[in-house]
C-alpha cells in the first residue's frame, strides 16, 4: 500500500511538472510576440515629424494586436498570422515613411523578429 501510494505521489508530481513546463513555455511565446515599443526612441531613431509618428503609432497599435492574436493561436497557423501581420504593417508603412526611413524601420523589425526567436 505504502508503495502504490508513493507511486501515485511520484506520477502526479511529474504531471504537474510538465504541465508548468507548457504553461511557462506559453507565456514565453505571448512575450515574444509583444511588439510594443517606446514611440519616442522610433520617431528619433527613424526621423519621423509628427504627423508620420501619428500615423506609426496607429499603424503600430494595429500591427501589436495582429501579433498577439498570432501569438494566441494555435501553432499551425500561427505562422501565416504573423506573416499577414507583417504584410499589412509593411504595406502601410511604406505608405507613411520615406524611403530611408523604411529601410531603417525594416531593418529594425527584422532584428526584433530575431532576436525574439519569431519565423515569418
Amino acid at each position: 500500500m505504502k508503495r502504490l501510494f508513493l507511486t501515485v505521489v511520484a506520477v502526479l508530481s511529474m504531471t504537474m511538472t510538465f504541465a508548468e513546463d507548457e504553461k511557462l513555455n506559453n507565456v514565453e511565446s505571448v512575450k515574444a510576440y509583444n511588439m510594443e515599443v517606446n514611440y519616442t526612441k522610433l520617431a528619433d531613431f527613424l526621423g519621423l515629424s509628427l504627423d508620420q509618428l501619428e500615423a506609426v503609432q496607429d499603424i503600430h497599435t494595429s500591427f501589436c494586436a495582429d501579433m498577439l492574436n498570432a501569438a494566441n493561436a494555435n501553432t499551425d497557423e500561427r505562422k501565416s498570422m504573423v506573416n499577414n501581420a507583417v504584410e499589412k504593417d509593411l504595406k502601410y508603412m511604406r505608405n507613411v515613411l520615406t524611403g530611408e526611413q523604411f529601410r531603417k524601420y525594416l531593418m529594425l523589425l527584422n532584428v526584433t523578429f530575431n532576436n525574439r526567436g519569431i519565423e515569418r
